[in-house]
């Protein structure tokens, strides 16, 4: 039987989000979410790497949810996907670490992957290269959203 838990790998950004006044209260409704059993979080080393040089409240968060989250590592696998990325030129090596977070959402099977970042992970034209590598590639389609577009509103109609 499966799950009703989504399965999300979160970024960076959403952690720094939570203390950033554009993208702090709904940051903040997605742990909350998190926390109460809806989504069922994934992060990695790159995460704890990026975090690891933010600001002390950043890392707080972060630090709060590591005991509970799926760390995902760095494998093989992830390195070629993201490679695949780069060739495929989704996104410069200059931003490799953008496309390694996608690459590891996908290999550790997310249903999601969260991220504010529009430029080079939440964009409609990015969104459908990194799914037609991930194809090519024989991984699954991955979804590919803001916090926004995930969680669940008070008002929300069942």
């Amino acid at each position: 039987m499966k799950s009703d838990v989504i399965r999300v790998y979160a970024d960076s950004s959403v952690f720094g989000g939570t203390f950033d006044e554009e993208f702090a209260i709904v940051s903040r409704r997605f742990f909350d979410q998190v926390g109460a059993g809806r989504f069922s979080m994934l992060s990695s080393f790159l995460v704890a790497d990026e975090v690891g040089k933010g600001p002390d409240q950043v890392r707080a968060l972060f630090d709060r949810f590591l005991p509970t989250a799926e760390l995902v590592r760095v494998e093989p696998e992830s390195l070629a996907l993201q490679a695949a990325y780069l060739s495929a030129r989704i996104v410069s090596p200059k931003w490799s670490d953008d496309a390694l977070h996608v690459a590891l959402a996908t290999v550790a099977e997310a249903d999601l992957i969260v991220s504010w970042n529009f430029r080079h992970i939440v964009h409609f034209e990015k969104i459908r290269r990194y799914n037609a590598v991930n194809r090519l590639h024989g991984w699954r389609e991955l979804g590919i959203h803001s916090p926004r577009e995930v969680i669940t509103y008070e008002d929300q109609d069942v």
